[in-house]
């Protein structure tokens, strides 16, 4: 049913001291956690390739070794989505509003919804980290695991047991970024956390983490070594208010990996309706966040 004079009667006569209704929105925050680029296909899919392994020691008069192993390892797929809304709103309703400016055909809240649209399914990927998406395909584990598969073993990007947010556990994460993480050969890579990423509900933690000048939780005079690791954590921390767990927390790293690929950007388009006059306004959009590196991230899923 379209928006009729019943739904807006107090916006037909005067005197209305003011309409509400109407919020600040939360900042975009995705793009702090993700690269942004724009899409030509309907499918975007990329390649991982596994490169030379460690160079051999070559013995007086013996054969050079050779590493034939190189070549194609996973491919990660990103298939966009349509997005949509849209309402209808009768000619009466239209004609007769009094506060065309507060509710109006152009003014109706869609870049609101879209946006906040935006922002869930982004976080979604970070929300279902542990659970394996087998239309993105990639290494055949979750974004988030402790046993992605490289030549010869696994690594993780996620620790056994899950831990919760504390000095000890985030220190323990970077120096395993930095000490542990390999390609797909085998060859220790240039990897180190950037940014703490939390639920509204760490917020505090992570306060006390970043802003204690000296280790923070004790009566020590010890340094805070967060603040004081080599290359680590840089971009400090942000608070994202759409993570869904209230334990769960994750580090950023250096290597891309988290992508929102945009098909379509936000468009709007009305149209009157020939036979009941009514006005028919809608929004669209495409695009896909997704992952193509699970080195992008590391995470951990505490449940209390």
């Amino acid at each position: 049913m379209p928006v009729a004079l019943s739904q807006i009667r107090d916006l037909l006569l005067p005197g209305l001291w003011g309409v509400s209704g109407r919020y600040p929105m939360i900042e975009r925050q995705w793009p702090q956690i993700f690269r942004e680029t724009e899409s030509q296909m309907a499918l975007e899919r990329r390649a991982a390739m596994r490169y030379l392994a460690f160079a051999q020691l070559k013995q007086e008069g013996a054969p050079t070794s050779f590493d034939n192993a190189a070549g194609q390892r996973w491919v990660y797929n990103a298939e966009h989505f349509e997005i949509g809304l849209g309402y209808a709103i009768t000619r009466k309703a239209i004609d007769d509003n009094l506060y065309k400016s507060e509710f109006g055909p152009s003014n109706d809240g869609l870049l609101e919804s879209f946006k906040e649209t935006e922002e869930i399914y982004a976080a979604n990927v970070l929300n279902t980290a542990t659970t394996f998406n087998p239309a993105v395909g990639g290494d055949g584990v979750s974004l988030v695991a402790p046993n992605h598969p490289i030549d010869g073993t696994t690594i993780a990007n996620q620790p056994s047991p899950d831990v919760d947010l504390n000095e000890t556990s985030l220190l323990n994460a970077l120096i395993a970024i930095r000490s542990t993480w390999r390609n797909e050969a085998g060859l220790k890579i240039h990897a180190r956390g950037e940014k703490l990423i939390v639920p509204t509900q760490l917020e505090p933690i992570a306060l006390r983490l970043f802003r204690s000048e000296l280790r923070p939780g004790t009566s020590t005079n010890d340094v805070n070594a967060i603040l004081g690791m080599n290359e680590s954590l840089k971009q400090g921390f942000m608070v994202y208010d759409y993570l869904t767990s209230a334990f769960a927390w994750f580090i950023r790293t250096n290597h891309e990996g988290l992508i929102f690929f945009h098909r379509k950007r936000f468009e709007t388009d009305m149209s009157v309706e020939f036979t009941t006059d009514n006005l028919l306004v809608k929004g669209y959009q495409r695009y896909v966040p997704t992952y193509y590196d699970w080195r992008c991230l590391w995470a951990t899923f505490p449940t209390s």
